[in-house]
């Protein structure tokens, strides 16, 4: 009945903040329109970004920066994506590590966010 994830939200401390260190480190586009959430573009999908103190409705019980723990897939291979967070001096706490997702074997490597997002991004195993 579900074919995919169209976004979620994550709910941050500062919208700039977020959307610097996703372009910067993660090469993901902001998208800005009005009277809509700031986006952040990847692919086929998007984050939704909600700023603490100016969610919008409807929303999670209890939203709070922070909170948020995803895994992304690689558009390009891991060893790049490590490259990019050692140039901008994000710490990797785990990997690369072999875990298996939704469409099997996979290597992640594990990194928080300015919020302390738990992001995991993956490459599958060809």
């Amino acid at each position: 009945m579900i074919a995919g994830i169209d976004h979620f939200v994550l709910t941050v401390r500062s919208v700039d903040d977020s959307c610097d260190f996703y372009q910067r480190v993660l090469g993901l586009k902001r998208l800005d329109e009005p009277n809509r959430p700031t986006a952040l573009v990847f692919g086929t999908q998007k984050i939704n970004l909600h700023e603490a103190t100016r969610t919008f409705e409807p929303k999670a019980k209890a939203p709070t920066p922070g909170s948020g723990d995803f895994c992304l897939v690689a558009a390009r291979p891991l060893a790049e994506i490590c490259a990019s967070l050692a140039a901008n001096g994000v710490v990797v706490e785990v990997g690369p590590v072999e875990r298996i997702g939704a469409r099997g074997p996979m290597m992640s490597v594990y990194f928080r966010d300015p919020d302390g997002n738990l992001v995991e991004v993956s490459e599958y195993k060809s």
